[in-house]
């Protein structure tokens, strides 16, 4: 009786088995967000892959004007066709240092991403050879040949996996490495009157009780009578959705601002952490995205470094084989840990923090250095425009 009852649960489980639909893909991409959709375009437009079979997975595909994309380039750039709006001024504010900064010859630049998103999606689905399949994904399998995928109905195998949906579980579970939100909620509001300047963005204001942690209003105005209002957060704990909406109103009022129309919301949460990411990889699954660690942990700024690191992993591929060895780490990983080792132990120091750097050290410096495209000499200019103290104990520490 016993083996009678082994074997047909044997036969239930072959049978189960048969069932599921394994098909077999040369590349698999979990997830069409920005770095996911991104890599597809660039391996749709590189005729070095019309050979190749490519899958995206996603549980949408239209995600419309899902996120708002902000980035400083100089000169004409790829993504110029998609801008809903470009500021060649940019404004800091705080109660010690407040200044409208012109940034030529960058510019600021605001992408909404459903137009974008669109135009990659007419890039890809020109080409035969990519399939989309709108599903959850419930695991993911490295095995000796390459990574199994399931979903709830199926099964996927591709000889690479290039996969873009955090897993926030490895680097909360771990206390090496300093996690710190970027969270936010943002209000685009109309008014009836002309009531903000056009010609220049707001990257941060701290003039607005910051409450033990580091706080400001982003603030994009499109026209004037236009603008996104982003109450932002640098901290370890999110807030109730109430406090945040909470204070975009009182900013408006304390702003004069009454008289206005909230035309549509958006909200986030981008982890700021220097975890080893490039642990997580392996020879067949690369880590993508915020899931892979490009966003840039001291800032939350993802956008162009998704753009410049989706190129890199397709000119990678038609030269290596082992995608462990993609990303290599740079001096700037250690730059962002110790300065969010500072932020995470000594939140409270985050406005005066930010005011001393933008006070001393020049905007072209700055945004070289946050684009990791800086000299040693700049290196050190930006070192020396924050209050010393901190850093220089969180460096120590982590040294020793």
């Amino acid at each position: 009786m016993r083996r009678n009852h082994v074997t047909k649960q044997n036969d239930l489980l072959l049978l189960l088995k048969l069932m599921t639909t394994v098909i077999t893909y040369d590349y698999i991409i979990l997830g069409a967000g920005a770095s996911g959709l991104l890599l597809a375009y660039r391996m749709s437009q590189d005729p070095s892959f019309n050979d190749k079979s490519i899958l995206i997975i996603d549980q949408t595909q239209d995600k419309g004007n899902d996120r708002t994309w902000c980035y400083w380039e100089n000169g004409v750039g790829e993504w110029d066709a998609f801008l809903t709006k470009t500021w060649s001024n940019v404004f800091f504010g705080s109660q010690s240092f407040s200044k409208i900064i012109p940034i030529s010859p960058f510019q600021y630049k605001m992408i909404r991403s459903d137009a974008f998103y669109k135009s990659l999606w007419t890039s890809v689905n020109s080409k035969s050879n990519f399939s989309f399949i709108e599903a959850v994904v419930d695991s993911f399998t490295e095995l000796k040949s390459g990574v199994e995928v399931a979903t709830k109905t199926d099964t996927y195998f591709g000889a690479k996996l290039f996969n873009s949906l955090p897993n926030l579980e490895f680097y909360k579970s771990q206390n090496k490495y300093p996690l710190i939100h970027q969270h936010f909620v943002g209000w685009f509001v109309k008014t009836k009157v002309d009531s903000f300047d056009d010609s220049a963005a707001t990257i941060m204001d701290f003039t607005l009780p910051q409450n033990g942690n580091t706080r400001f209003m982003y603030i994009l105005p499109i026209d004037k009578k236009t603008a996104l209002f982003e109450y932002t957060l640098f901290s370890k704990e999110l807030l109730k959705y109430s406090d945040y909406e909470k204070a975009i109103e009182d900013y408006l009022r304390n702003k004069g601002i009454v008289d206005y129309e909230i035309i549509e919301k958006e909200n986030g949460n981008i982890p700021m952490t220097s975890f080893k990411f490039n642990d997580l990889n392996s020879e067949h699954i690369l880590n993508i995205g915020t899931a892979g660690g490009w966003t840039k942990a001291s800032t939350g700024y993802t956008f162009m470094n998704t753009a410049k690191k989706t190129k890199e992993v397709v000119a990678f591929l038609k030269k290596e084989d082992d995608l462990s060895t993609f990303d290599k780490r740079t001096k700037y990983r250690f730059y962002d840990l110790i300065f969010l080792d500072v932020l995470a132990h000594h939140n409270n120091e985050g406005a005066a923090l930010f005011a001393s750097m933008f006070r001393k050290a020049d905007i072209k410096t700055i945004f070289r250095f946050l684009d990791e495209d800086s000299t040693l000499l700049e290196d050190l200019k930006i070192i020396l425009s924050v209050p010393p103290k901190r850093f220089i104990q969180a460096f120590f520490k982590r040294l020793f």
